[in-house]
């Protein structure tokens, strides 16, 4: 659990400094250093992530009123449902998120005895 908190927590703060692939470098690191589980260190870092991407989703659907979930969904998906863009953010995110914690997790298996 204290995994998934330091992921969400540091995937946050690198990103408002970094790129947005610097979550993926937290996440191999927090799962190198702390998982034991190949099964664990993926459901980490995708929730990890998908928490704080959903959270960021929501804040600019929410700052624009909608127009900007609505028009990216009328755009990508044909179709006016803000939930669409969401849902993809958030497992988009999540995806990187948690092959980046099981390729720590697999690194660290593969190289410490």
């Amino acid at each position: 659990m204290i995994e998934l908190v330091l992921i969400a927590i540091l995937s946050l703060l690198a990103q408002l400094f970094l790129p947005w692939w610097s979550l993926a470098i937290v996440a191999f690191g927090i799962c190198f250093w702390r998982s034991q589980r190949a099964g664990g260190a993926f459901l980490q870092g995708f929730v990890g992530v998908a928490i704080v991407w959903l959270l960021y989703a929501g804040l600019l659907h929410a700052q624009t009123d909608g127009v900007f979930t609505g028009r990216m969904s009328e755009l990508l998906f044909k179709t006016n449902t803000t939930v669409l863009p969401l849902l993809v953010v958030t497992l988009l995110g999540g995806l990187v998120g948690g092959l980046a914690g099981l390729s720590g997790f697999l690194v660290k298996k593969a190289t410490v005895k």
